[in-house]
């Protein structure tokens, strides 16, 4: 029955989580039971997770074990995401890496490339999952593009095309040049960077030495204007409306126009109009029924038409452009700005605003239905709840989303096109052989496809069993920087087509940050493998900490050091667990704790276990794991190894008391440790279990603890008077430089009946000269708390101990007075490296502090 010597977590952990699997322990289905149920974020198969997936699956994972162990039929269910763009990066990398491309190979080989890579990091994702220990139900596993999410995503497109939500439409969206394709805003990442301000002459027509002066960023864009527009109420230009002036890029004639759209006080007020590449001048455009050339491709190259800059890099473009501009003595200056610009957040590459038709979704009509839903007994409950202001902020204000991409991962676009008639056509299907029919060869937005998460990974659009047992899920667990991604479109899509909320609850956690409270990235180095943090403190010791370095919806800062005290944790409730298995019998019998039979020791903690399983349960039911596991730190620490543990030394030695109820209620209390203990870190909580007596199969078939009144008593006020009496005497030996074993003289006066703990008194204070006496005693130390006063006369010889202590004040003395002769020394503070005279400075600040101790040490005596 005993535990190892040494708590060693490889030894601990191996083997464990396949036998769980194994044995059905993660497989939902218990129909007598009532139901939980969650879905994993499903990650992207672009490779290794990181420390941003282990909190998210972290949590998770306690909150699904939490749930099976309070009794629930838990679904906790796997599967894992195509990421469209993001995993076309890679293998895009992989095939220039052989000296290939997918233009090369074709869309056809392109693919069986993807799913290839696809099987590779798939697996690397399980093994991944299997030492994080997460209880995920494979047999329901599932990904977003087989053929079931094929089958829901098609419904989805030509419900929301039939009811006149999805339409085929012209607008600026923005390009990433690498990857080639449109993306959706929030795929932006606005970043600052240093840029220029170019400041050009636009002449007038019919007079060439005039000239308006026209600023702006993007020179290589001029070749697509189509105006110039002023403010109407503008002095300065006033004259010059209806006018024309030459653009310097090309020589083509622009109209001089007026429009309120334009600031007066920003620029010069004078604003070129460029309708194919920029959202704004696009509406200007459409209101004066301007033209509207894209002058820039999708690969971030110039339009093949403009003469010598056809083919060439917009940027390379930008800087040709200006230096011709300048040579016709049409440039101005040039200043050096800082400014925003949007980058791609996939690629990096600074996006490319481009005038080209696109499918979109229509958001108006659907975000007004969830956020009139929030108003109802069926809203989304937001954990914590600050964070439902960010989904209703970005539902108040958010644009039609563009859902098509040029890219060849993904779920192609279910829409087909005649030659013959130029007729559209939605099926999953080609209509015929003729030939005649050609498919759109766009993808959709991965966010499309992984909206549908919550219902379509049970079945949907069937009405199948998982279906009507587990939706809606009860709890979602993600990070905040997602709700307007992913939230908010599961939750329109889930409304859209289910009708209900996908999801109870929404748990919102924080990033994890380095150190130095950075976020943590490739570019500075700062990244953190959970898997060499497994390796070296064992992944019970990762997870307990990533469950309560910080409070819901708050960062957390890494640490290794707090990894470190999780691990140190961990290790003590294994020694505490040894300690009580070596006093238990090989056939002994575990049996109802007796209340009759309780000393007061007993009643003390049981009423602090009971206390803390209330507490506990209560923060766990709240998903505030961070109190749940320091209530249990506190009480693991403080009242069972610090003070009942070392109680029960005196009790188990006593020939004459009643071991087993101690054994019993040692059990007991053992027990619950290890069952609150287990969803945060479930392989120690698992080894330590299969060695109680009386255990199950597995810790995953037990219960979780309930708080018992019975077990709550008032009457042991003794108990905290005997802790408060070792905590004196200890502190009066310290104080007064004596031995821990030092034998003193107690004499306590307390209305309270302290005699049955006598044994405990002596074991713990090291004297066997104690009386209980309501006499007050002169001449001596007496310390006074609320149910007792102690009267202290120690045995030493007082002049010993003077000498000792003056001593050590000789010593100190000296010591001050050599570090005031250095820190008073010009030529040490002028030399010596900053580090070495901080050391010092901390030196004498330590033996000034030291000294007062022993001068008050001295004085007591």
């Amino acid at each position: 029955m005993e535990l190892d010597k040494r708590y060693d977590y490889k030894k601990v952990e191996e083997n464990k989580y396949e036998t769980w699997k194994k044995k059905g322990y993660f497989t939902a289905g218990d129909k007598s039971k009532g139901k939980f149920s969650m879905v994993i974020p499903p990650p992207n198969i672009t490779g290794k997770l990181h420390i941003g997936h282990s909190i998210d699956t972290t949590i998770q994972d306690i909150t699904c074990r939490y749930k099976k162990a309070k009794g629930f039929d838990v679904l906790y269910l796997p599967g894992m995401d195509h990421a469209g763009i993001a995993t076309q990066a890679k293998i895009d990398q992989l095939l220039k890496s052989e000296g290939k491309s997918r233009f090369e190979i074709g869309r056809k080989a392109f693919l069986e490339e993807a799913f290839k890579w696809k099987e590779k990091y798939g697996n690397i994702i399980h093994d991944q999952w299997a030492k994080m220990g997460l209880m995920l139900d494979y047999s329901r596993e599932r990904f977003t593009m087989d053929d079931g999410f094929n089958k829901a995503v098609f419904k989805v497109f030509k419900d929301l095309y039939d009811q006149g939500l999805i339409y085929h439409g012209e607008k600026i969206v923005n390009y990433d040049p690498v990857m080639r394709t449109a993306l959706s805003n929030i795929e932006v990442i606005y970043k600052e960077i240093s840029g220029k301000f170019y400041y050009f002459k636009y002449r007038l027509v019919d007079d060439k030495e005039k000239y308006l002066t026209v600023a702006t960023t993007r020179p290589e864009t001029m070749f697509g204007d189509t105006c110039v527009v002023v403010n109407p109420n503008d002095d300065r230009y006033k004259s010059y409306v209806g006018k024309k002036v030459i653009n310097p890029a090309n020589g083509d004639e622009l109209p001089i126009i007026a429009d309120e759209y334009v600031d007066i006080s920003f620029g010069t007020g004078a604003m070129k109009c460029t309708p194919a590449h920029d959202p704004n001048d696009f509406i200007i455009g459409q209101k004066y029924h301007q033209p509207h050339p894209v002058v820039i491709n999708i690969d971030g190259t110039m339009s093949k038409d403009l003469k010598k800059y056809g083919g060439m890099d917009r940027f390379e473009c930008r800087e040709v452009l200006v230096n011709d501009i300048k040579e016709h003595d049409d440039l101005i200056k040039i200043e050096d700005i800082k400014h925003e610009v949007g980058h791609s957040e996939r690629s990096d590459a600074i996006v490319e605003p481009i005038l080209s038709k696109q499918w979109f979704v229509k958001m108006k009509p659907i975000a007004e239905k969830v956020l009139a839903h929030q108003k109802t007994s069926d809203k989304v409950n937001f954990i914590p709840k600050r964070f439902e202001k960010v989904l209703t902020r970005w539902m108040e204000n958010c644009e039609d989303w563009c859902i098509s991409r040029q890219l060849w991962w993904g779920h192609q676009i279910p829409v087909y096109y005649s030659k013959s008639t130029g007729k559209l056509l939605v099926s999953d299907h080609m209509p015929d052989n003729s030939g005649d029919w050609v498919q759109d060869e766009d993808v959709f937005d991965t966010w499309f496809s992984s909206a549908l998460w919550p219902f379509a990974t049970l079945g949907w659009p069937e009405k199948t069993e998982d279906f009507e047992r587990y939706y809606p899920l009860d709890t979602l667990v993600t990070g905040y920087d997602i709700i307007f991604f992913w939230v908010s479109r599961m939750y329109f899509q889930g409304l859209n087509f289910t009708d209900r909320s996908p999801f109870k609850n929404v748990v919102i956690h924080g990033l994890v940050r380095d150190s130095k409270n950075r976020k943590m990235s490739k570019s500075l180095g700062n990244g953190v493998d959970p898997i060499d943090i497994i390796e070296k403190y064992g992944v019970d010791s990762l997870r307990y900490f990533l469950a309560t370095a910080a409070s819901p919806g708050q960062d957390i800062r890494y640490q290794e050091e707090r990894i470190q005290v999780a691990s140190n944790y961990l290790n003590k409730i294994w020694n505490s667990a040894r300690y009580i298995l070596m006093y238990i019998p090989e056939d002994f019998k575990t049996s109802k704790i007796d209340t009759k039979k309780l000393n007061l020791l007993d009643k003390y903690i049981l009423s602090k276990l009971e206390a803390t399983i209330k507490k506990v349960t209560k923060a766990m039911d709240k998903y505030d794991y961070g109190i749940a596991s320091s209530t249990l730190y506190n009480f693991v620490y403080d009242d069972f190894c610090s003070f009942y543990l070392e109680m029960t030394k005196v009790t188990l030695q006593d020939e004459s008391a009643d071991k087993d109820v101690t054994l019993n209620v040692l059990l007991y209390v053992l027990k619950a440790i290890i069952m609150m203990i287990y969803p945060f870190s479930p392989f120690i909580s698992e080894e330590i279990y299969l060695h109680l007596p009386g255990h199950l199969e597995s810790i995953m078939l037990d219960s979780y603890p309930k708080y018992s009144k019975k077990y709550a008593f008032n009457d042991i006020e003794e108990i905290n008077s005997l802790r408060i009496i070792i905590e004196k005497v200890r502190n009066y030996k310290a104080e007064n430089n004596l031995a821990p074993n030092a034998s003193l003289s107690l004499t306590i006066s307390s209305e309270l009946d302290l005699t049955p703990l006598l044994p405990y008194l002596k074991r713990f204070t090291f004297t066997n000269n104690i009386n209980f006496s309501h006499e007050a005693k002169k001449g001596v130390t007496s310390i006074v708390s609320s149910n007792f006063t102690l009267y202290i006369e120690d045995n030493i010889k007082k002049e010993e101990a003077l000498e000792k202590l003056n001593k050590q004040k000789e010593t100190l003395e000296k010591e001050i007075k050599r570090s005031e002769g250095m820190l008073n020394n010009k030529n040490f503070l002028e030399r010596a490296n900053k580090a070495k005279v901080e050391e010092e400075k901390n030196k004498y600040e330590n033996y000034k502090k030291q000294l007062n101790e022993v001068i008050n040490k001295i004085n007591n005596l």
